[in-house]
């Protein structure tokens, strides 16, 4: 897949509640293919302290306006930086990198997401209604304010929301939500990214019930292509690095992350009788 390095022109910074924030950019020619799931490695400018890009999904792609949008946390020097970057201003980025979700044509589809780690599931949303879809979305974080955008989701999808503190939805995890822990069997396919605690669970539960999971890991990915290696994972076909053999893997391919066989599975996990 073509890989690309533009100066793309910021057409908005606009709040997206909390620490989140969403970057509007528009590409100086037409827009590679892009896959959801996969991500862009952005430059930071005019501070000597932050020497290398910083990854981020892509949130969402708008082939008409030749634009990718892209939903920021605030977490350390390099995105506070790019939180206050100006309309008009120019971000140098290396796009699309790595491996995508695969596309399904089962109608039943769950996303799962916490956090900031909603963010490629938007994208992933928009192309599976362009193939008549219309998913499940289950968003959690701790409050309100951990749960950025879910007016969009919901533009895109069925969607759910857990908050830690009740604020928002249903108060719990994500996994304790009612649509999770009492319809799971419902789906055909199973998308998640966020926190990797979450994504563990969400795994564990779709392999008890058979069912196809992937998940967008969030190692740190300094290159973006491979060079690093500051990001690789071990799998069962050995140690892969997730910026380009990644960051979407199929849950029951990585060390760690299947459930116990010699154990028996919680109530919510099991097949609706």
């Amino acid at each position: 897949m073509r890989k690309v390095i533009h100066s793309l022109k910021v057409l908005e910074n606009k709040s997206a509640g909390g620490d989140n924030f969403t970057l509007l950019l528009e590409a100086p020619e037409p827009l590679p293919t892009i896959t959801p799931g996969q991500f862009c490695e952005v430059k930071v400018d005019n501070d000597p302290t932050v020497y290398l890009r910083r990854p981020f999904s892509i949130h969402n792609v708008d082939y008409k306006s030749n634009t990718i949008t892209l939903l920021i946390k605030v977490l350390g020097k390099g995105t506070a930086k790019l939180s206050g970057i100006k309309e008009g201003d120019a971000l140098n980025v290396v796009y699309p990198l790595g491996k995508g979700f695969t596309i399904s044509d089962e109608p039943k589809v769950l996303l799962v997401g916490g956090g900031c780690g909603v963010a490629p599931l938007l994208y992933m949303a928009r192309v599976l209604n362009e193939k008549g879809i219309r998913p499940t979305i289950l968003v959690g974080g701790r409050t309100t304010v951990d749960v950025p955008r879910v007016e969009a989701y919901k533009e895109v999808g069925e969607t759910h929301v857990a908050t830690e503190d009740g604020s928002l939805g249903e108060k719990g995890l994500v996994t304790q939500h009612s649509v999770f822990k009492s319809h799971l069997a419902d789906f055909k396919r199973i998308y998640t990214c966020g926190p990797e605690g979450m994504m563990k669970a969400v795994a564990k539960a779709a392999e008890a019930l058979e069912i196809p999971c992937e998940v967008s890991l969030e190692n740190t990915m300094a290159c973006g292509i491979g060079v690093c290696l500051c990001c690789v994972t071990e799998t069962k076909e050995g140690h892969k690095c997730v910026c380009t053999e990644g960051p979407v893997f199929d849950s029951t391919q990585l060390n760690g992350w299947n459930i116990d066989k010699a154990s028996t599975c919680s109530k919510p996990y099991l097949k609706n009788e």
